[in-house]
């Protein structure tokens, strides 16, 4: 049967309730007629690549639930798909609602198919990433149409969501060379757009062709993730003005795309100042006009190699209570490595900490019940009830078994000297044995 409209944003602007739409509004407590108008109006995104049939569909946007994004993908150095496919399944079963394929190496078309046709999460990707590797050329020798046919060879494999650093232009080659940042430009995808301008003398593709990439997007209704190619790599150079310029062009292209019924996600800053997160979450919803936010951390610190995994988690929650919809994690690996499956594991657990303590700040309703379960099942000293409500059940059970107590009702820290033992014994009228 013939779809009666392309996207997602198509659908709701016409009243016509998707499965996708529907299957949202369920998953997040609301009702459709509720849902539908903020998907038309752009601030609810559900990416959902039409040829991707096994898709469980997310919605995010501001008013939801936040939901956290998984990188991955092999490199050079880091070429085993079979380890990659572990990580992908970890975290569908720890609950990330999206998976990145980032590969810089080999035939990537395979697993970008895998992830597609047997991947229930959102699937993204970063098609620049895969140009070099697609033709087998160096970045000098392909051409702006070849650019631009990888994120069509991208949306034909099923992708939901494309990252595409639409926002830099031939004038950000100047702002960067006047302005001196501390750490130049530190997106990978941002900075191999950079280099392609600077040794072609041509301008972005990506933004000279952009209305050709909403065609694209529109024909298999993939949200375009505009890409912050200027975002802070350091703290020094948090809210300057490469970012912020580079933030204005993103809203009007976040306009441009909603004219075409195309949805959108905007990409927000990497290493930002505790104290200017809000600021930098508000000005984004003003300029890009409440489109989906999608934040890499922020990490508020640039001291912490080994554990960006918390200081993103930090910057995480502050942005996703101010207004960030999508947290793209961050884990141990962080500017050292290419993540190995625990430092996957890790990073996921931070950024979903993040996400529920925002969820709880912003007033979701529901997000705190798992909270209340959790402190009603300490209080009766139920170790069975309290897993269930673990964030990671089994490294809390693990912990407990490695240091089990003499006394069940009881743990190895406090022993009989057990707070919560002692005030459910003396309210009861029970004698109160320490030693």
């Amino acid at each position: 049967m013939r779809r009666e409209y392309h996207t997602q944003m198509e659908a709701a602007r016409l009243g016509i309730l998707t499965p996708e739409l529907e299957t949202v509004a369920r998953k997040e407590g609301w009702r459709t007629e509720d849902l539908m108008p903020l998907v038309a109006a752009g601030k609810v995104a559900i990416p959902a690549n039409r040829l991707h049939t096994c898709l469980d569909a997310e919605g995010i946007g501001s008013m939801l639930r936040t939901k956290i994004n998984v990188n991955l993908g092999v490199s050079r150095d880091c070429k085993d798909y079979d380890t990659e496919m572990e990580k992908v399944r970890s975290a569908v079963r720890m609950g990330a609602e999206a998976i990145m394929d980032l590969s810089s190496h080999g035939d990537t078309q395979p697993f970008r198919r895998k992830l597609t046709s047997e991947c229930s999460a959102m699937i993204g990707t970063v098609p620049v990433y895969d140009s070099v590797i697609h033709y087998q050329r160096d970045l000098a020798e392909l051409s702006a149409k070849d650019l631009i046919d990888v994120v069509r060879l991208h949306a034909e494999d099923g992708v939901d969501f494309v990252t595409l650093h639409c926002g830099i232009t031939r004038k950000t080659i100047d702002q960067i060379r006047k302005h001196r940042r501390k750490m130049n430009i530190v997106s990978r995808g941002g900075s191999l757009v950079f280099a392609w301008m600077c040794m072609t003398g041509e301008e972005n593709p990506f933004y000279e062709y952009y209305d050709d990439i909403l065609e694209i997007c529109r024909e298999y209704d993939v949200t375009i993730s505009l890409g912050d190619a200027c975002r802070p790599g350091c703290l020094a150079d948090a809210t300057d003005v490469c970012q912020i310029e580079e933030l204005v062009r993103l809203g009007e292209l976040t306009k441009r795309a909603w004219e075409k019924d195309v949805q959108v996600m905007v990409e927000g800053p990497g290493h930002v100042p505790l104290d200017q997160i809000a600021a930098n979450m508000k000005v984004q919803q003003t300029i890009c006009m409440g489109a989906p936010f999608y934040v890499l951390g922020p990490l508020v610190t640039d001291i912490a190699p080994g554990y960006d995994h918390i200081t993103a988690a930090i910057g995480g929650a502050v942005a996703a209570m101010n207004g960030a919809a999508f947290l793209c994690y961050v884990t141990p690996a962080e500017h050292l490595a290419l993540p190995n499956v625990q430092d996957v594991k890790d990073g996921i657990i931070a950024s979903k900490i993040a996400a529920h303590a925002a969820d709880i700040a912003k007033g979701i309703p529901g997000a705190r019940d798992i909270d209340d379960r959790m402190s009603d099942a300490r209080r009766a000293l139920d170790w069975e009830a309290q897993w269930k409500c673990a964030i990671d059940p089994e490294t809390a059970k693990a912990i407990r078994d490695d240091r089990s107590p003499e006394h069940e009702d009881t743990c190895s820290m406090c022993g009989k000297f057990c707070a919560v033992r002692s005030m459910n014994k003396a309210l009861s009228g029970e004698h109160i044995d320490i030693l």
